[in-house]
């Protein structure tokens, strides 16, 4: 048996991994600013996630939801505390497709609604309502297109609340930053009106923080950088530092009954015990002050290489823009540089997505190769 080809692959094998290195089967090491799509949150092996996740191993790492779990209780309190958002209510599942999957079934049980708001360039998932909701026909399959949706610019607030007006939207749905799409984001003025035209209407607000969560954007959740609250906040990548983790944070306006959301893998001990050593590894190390610090030297060492049109994000969720198509440079920074960057819809991005571990000395190295790989690639 062959596997199904849907991937283009570098002729790379990573063998080993520590923080922001990788180390692939012949020894050579890279420098790791992607993080495998913003996943490794808190670097590749760190010493308290594999000692946690080992300990679960050897104990128990799975059973089904029909039983107690501590750690699924542990866990909640962590987050909450480490979110700012005790209050909340949290529901654990597997993937962040799988997050907002149950984000918009409950914004419909909710309210009896089908229609959804979504965002132009926006990203949510491959699953069947996921995939709906995402701005990209060629992933997007017939059986997928059944689902009503209405796909809106980002900061034109006058055209959401036309459509939430038709009384027919259960759901608005919208990346605190938009990752595939290109780093783009609403305004603190379009999130605001957001909110409060999602009150007045009776719809969802959901905020899809898979890749924007978890401290990468400078706060713990992109959204709090506006001043504003979700209605449900769906998490996972950075959850579980590699490990399959996904869940969605459920504001108190919503009443949970046996039934309604469901799941076989999602919240297993092993997965729970992978999301508390992450909680607790950010906490100890203070990451969101180094997400803060590195971003701040960022912005400024990046001004060393011309040619950039602008640098987007937040935090460790950055791009930048050039005026070309940036594969051939990619390219080069992976095979040459030995340093591992990630692409967009946006051709001309480059996107810096690093574990948020990484060092200015880091970056550093990814400037001196930027500014090198653009010499090379003129000449």
């Amino acid at each position: 048996m062959n596997l199904f080809n849907v991937y283009p692959l570098y002729d790379i094998t990573p063998v080993k991994a520590v923080d922001c290195t990788i180390i692939d089967d012949k020894g050579v090491e890279y420098l790791d600013l992607y993080s495998g799509h913003g996943v490794i949150s808190i670097g590749h092996t760190q010493p308290d996630y594999v000692a946690k996740l080992k300990n679960q191993i050897d104990n128990l790492g799975f059973y089904s939801n029909a039983i107690q779990n501590p750690l699924q209780v542990e866990l909640a309190q962590k987050l909450g505390k480490l979110s700012s958002l005790e209050d909340y209510e949290l529901f654990l599942c597997s993937s962040g497709a799988e997050a907002n999957e149950n984000a918009l079934k409950l914004a419909s049980f909710h309210n009896g609604k089908s229609r959804v708001v979504a965002f132009d360039n926006s990203f949510h998932g491959r699953t069947s309502a996921a995939v709906a909701v995402t701005d990209n026909k060629k992933i997007v399959a017939p059986i997928n297109a059944q689902q009503e949706v209405t796909f809106l610019p980002l900061n034109q607030i006058e055209l959401v609340e036309a459509e939430l007006a038709k009384g027919d939207v259960t759901a608005v749905i919208i990346e605190g930053i938009q990752g595939v799409g290109g780093l783009d984001q609403g305004t603190t003025e379009f999130f605001q009106a957001l909110e409060k035209a999602c009150k007045k209407h009776d719809v969802v607000l959901i905020l899809d923080e898979v890749q924007s969560g978890y401290g990468r954007s400078g706060k713990f959740f992109a959204f709090q950088h506006h001043g504003i609250n979700a209605d449900i906040i769906s998490v996972a990548k950075g959850m579980g530092n590699g490990f399959p983790v996904g869940a969605i944070l459920i504001s108190p306006k919503f009443e949970a009954s046996f039934g309604l959301l469901g799941t076989t893998f999602g919240g297993s001990h092993l997965s729970c015990a992978a999301g508390i050593a992450v909680l607790d590894v950010i906490e100890k190390l203070d990451l969101q002050k180094n997400v803060n610090e590195v971003y701040e030297y960022f912005l400024e060492k990046i001004k060393e290489v011309e040619g950039i049109i602008q640098v987007k994000g937040k935090g460790l969720m950055l791009g930048v823009e050039f005026d070309f198509d940036v594969a051939a440079l990619r390219k080069k920074l992976i095979i040459e540089k030995h340093i591992f960057t990630g692409s967009a819809n946006n051709k001309n991005l480059l996107r810096i997505l690093p574990p948020l571990t990484v060092k200015k000395a880091d970056i550093d190295t990814f400037v001196k190769a930027l500014k090198e790989s653009l010499e090379e690639l003129k000449n």
